[in-house]
């Protein structure tokens, strides 16, 4: 059957889709000027190439690293310690929410540290952690999750305790206990809360491992950045910087797709 939309809803549906190319159009041209400032201004000399580099200094020092096979693995590296990070995050969080959930009165008597410790500055505990665990990998991994679980913690328990307590009462009602409350309708109707979760703690985790990598590392993008900050290599630096950039709006494009699957 065809559907016929009215020219008042033409008109709408047209001038959403105008607005959407102009943010769009808006976008590009805004980054085509700010490239194009940074490179003019390094080569007509009022930018200092060798301190802030340029974007065609940046791209042949990728050309160079990609060929040697260097850029790629401190990529692998921060990615892999991004993902696990990440995934420890998201199950840590999920399931101390819904202990906390469970176990009321035992985590009432244990918030105040979660909120201490999710206040916490991290960075001061990574040297804390270098010399319990070492410096490897563990360290990381572990400075990265502190960054990140117990904001985790906190949201996705606040989604579980905002549930309607009507439609709590509509189950117990009808014969439900707590499993039935939890797996049918406290998890169910917290997913977008746990999804915009995802989305922070992504980004979260990427920070922590690059924290974790400035203290603790021999290899990885935040490894390459402060070496390259001490020999003055600023072209690994700022190329490093971008790669992150690039590394984080893929991650966040990947849990948008994640969150439009899940809203079907």
């Amino acid at each position: 059957m065809t559907e016929i939309c009215s020219a008042g809803q033409l008109k709408y549906i047209n001038r959403i889709k105008r607005n959407k190319r102009i943010v769009f159009i808006a976008r590009i041209m805004v980054f085509v000027l700010l490239i194009g400032s940074w490179e003019l201004g390094a080569q007509l000399g009022f930018l200092n190439s060798f301190i802030f580099s340029s974007p065609s200094r940046i791209v042949r020092c990728f050309i160079d690293m990609s060929k040697s096979g260097l850029i790629w693995r401190h990529m692998w590296v921060t990615i892999y310690e991004t993902l696990i990070c990440f995934a420890i995050v998201i199950c840590a969080g999920m399931l101390f929410a819904v202990l906390r959930w469970r176990f009321r009165m035992v985590f009432r008597i244990a918030e105040p540290y979660i909120v201490l410790l999710n206040s916490l500055p991290k960075s001061a505990l990574a040297p804390v952690l270098i010399v319990w665990l070492g410096n490897n990998i563990k360290s990381i991994i572990v400075a990265a999750v502190s960054v990140a679980v117990f904001g985790a913690i906190l949201s996705i328990y606040t989604a579980f305790i905002e549930t309607d307590p009507e439609k709590i009462k509509l189950i117990r009602t009808l014969g439900g206990d707590r499993r039935h409350v939890l797996f049918k309708l406290v998890i169910p109707s917290s997913i977008p809360t746990i999804v915009n979760t995802m989305k922070v703690n992504l980004g979260l985790s990427l920070v922590g491992v690059i924290i974790g990598e400035f203290l603790a590392a021999k290899e990885g993008l935040g490894y390459l950045i402060i070496y390259g900050s001490q020999v003055f290599k600023m072209d690994w630096v700022l190329l490093s910087i971008v790669i992150l950039c690039i590394l984080s709006a893929v991650l966040y494009k990947l849990i948008n797709i994640l969150e439009k699957k899940v809203g079907r």
